[in-house]
């Protein structure tokens, strides 16, 4: 079986947020079930392009709107990703810094023309290439037309008969623009409207929940919560639930593996509490924090999404009450979260260390030095920070939602691994640290779940074989 996966991006090539993560490690679990797996993506102007070998596959040409555009498709030899990859490259498009912003951090403004532009392409490869594919399965909002122009479209044809698979990865981005721009896309039938529509407006999400033989979302509980809560979309995943499923997502085992991990200063040998002390020695004298108190971390964009605006608060109401705790932590996002946080790092340098950074080296020796990791997040589709910091042996501090639900089981419970609060509530959040905190200091049960923590399975085999299914369905 041959499955074509199309999304905007894909780890280490180009990544904004978990989808390139999935991407970037699905199919390589996929091919050792005999699904050979494929990734498609703009090429965009980035650093992990330089220096790689690649052949063009195919070049093409056409219409959008007023412009004539040229593209090229690249496979890029010698397998870099551990599967086959290609790039769509668009003169005037992609070839620009960033995924959809630049280096200033604005959007470029023209999302609505890249996007269309690279699913035409894509879709015109298949066509004129007779690409042999079983399945396309497309990847957010990004790629939210391909089932609808696959079907409908008279110019893609050809292709109708090959069944389309659409992942939800975030359901409140959704790509929808005005009708006055239906220009860009190619000639159908004027009463198949409806497939393209909601609320007056094209929406790439609700079009591809409407035209894909499945929806899979990246979690149940994710996809329970669609149902009630999407942003104006429930009553369209409420009718189309029939063919939706959600399939939890994995982790990278290979990439994210304590015993191998080159970006530590110290990898697991034997005993996973020495593998902890020392990460965590080793990070405090980095940080200047001291290693004898309990270190919470936290990880991610700063963004409200995230609930990054609680995490000021937090570390300085506890640190004001008590000053026996050390937080770090690392990502960026909104400005003034970031200067909240500064703030409390110059008020508390000793106990608050800030990174405002992208740093994937780091965020490896954060997971695997914390004692605990914050994820206070008002949606988290799926979450795989979690995973990362249990396979590390750092207990989450979690909100029950989307996939941390799914994932982190509280400690009171036989065979927890984590903390649990139900509400986007201060009180609740700060309540989950002082329980955190009382657990640092029963040794025998903190040391008993982690090791629990870090025996846990969050590979993806047991999702590939579900995605597997899917195809198997399909087809």
């Amino acid at each position: 079986m041959n499955v074509f996966f199309v999304s905007a991006e894909c780890y280490p090539v180009a990544k904004v947020g978990g989808l390139a993560d999935v991407v970037g490690s699905l199919p390589k679990y996929l091919s050792r079930i005999g699904v050979n797996t494929s990734v498609v993506m703009p090429g965009y102007d980035m650093p992990w392009f330089e220096g790689k070998l690649y052949k063009l596959a195919f070049q093409g040409n056409f219409h959008l709107g007023g412009e004539y555009l040229y593209f090229e498709v690249r496979y890029y030899i010698d397998n870099p990703l551990g599967f086959p990859f290609y790039t769509i490259n668009i003169p005037g498009k992609f070839d620009r810094f960033g995924v959809y912003a630049g280096k200033n951090g604005h959007y470029f403004g023209d999302e609505i023309e890249r996007n269309i532009s690279f699913q035409r392409a894509f879709l015109i490869w298949m066509r004129d290439s007779q690409v042999p594919a079983d399945v396309v399965h497309c990847h957010d909002h990004h790629t939210g037309l391909i089932p609808f122009m696959m079907q409908h479209c008279y110019e893609f044809r050809a292709l109708s008969h090959i069944p389309t698979v659409f992942t939800i990865h975030n359901e409140r981005y959704q790509g929808a623009f005005s009708w006055s721009k239906s220009y860009l896309l190619p000639q159908y039938d004027n009463w198949k409207t409806g497939l393209l529509d909601w609320n007056n407006t094209i929406n790439p999400l609700a079009s591809a929940v409407k035209c894909a033989y499945k929806v899979t979302t990246v979690s149940q509980n994710y996809l329970n919560e669609l149902t009630y809560n999407s942003f104006g979309l429930e009553s369209l995943f409420r009718s189309e639930y029939w063919k939706c499923t959600g399939i939890l997502n994995g982790i990278d085992t290979e990439v994210w593996d304590p015993k191998t991990d080159e970006m530590l200063e110290y990898r697991l040998e034997d005993d996973p509490i020495e593998f902890k002390l020392k990460n965590k020695e080793a990070l405090c004298r980095k940080a200047k924090l001291d290693p004898e108190l309990p270190l919470y971390g936290f990880i991610g964009r700063l963004v409200h999404e995230k609930g990054a605006e609680f995490i000021a608060g937090l570390a300085d109401t506890w640190l004001s009450r008590h000053r026996n705790v050390s937080f770090v932590i690392l990502g960026t996002g909104d400005k003034a979260i970031e200067h909240a946080i500064q703030t409390v790092s110059h008020r508390h340098p000793h106990h608050v260390a800030c990174m405002l950074a992208y740093n994937e080296a780091l965020a490896h020796q954060i997971y695997a030095a914390c004692d605990y990791l914050l994820m206070p997040s008002r949606v988290e589709p799926c979450g795989l920070n979690q995973m990362f910091a249990m396979r590390y042996g750092t207990l989450p501090i979690v909100r029950a939602t989307g996939g941390l639900k799914d994932s982190v089981v509280d400690v009171s419970i036989e065979g927890g691994v984590g903390f649990t609060f139900d509400h986007m509530d201060f009180e609740q959040m700060l309540h989950g640290i002082g329980r955190a905190y009382d657990v640092y200091y029963a040794r025998d049960f903190k040391n008993a779940t982690v090791k629990r923590a870090m025996a846990l399975d969050f590979s993806w085999d047991t999702s590939a074989q579900k995605y597997k299914e899917v195809y198997s369905w399909v087809v």
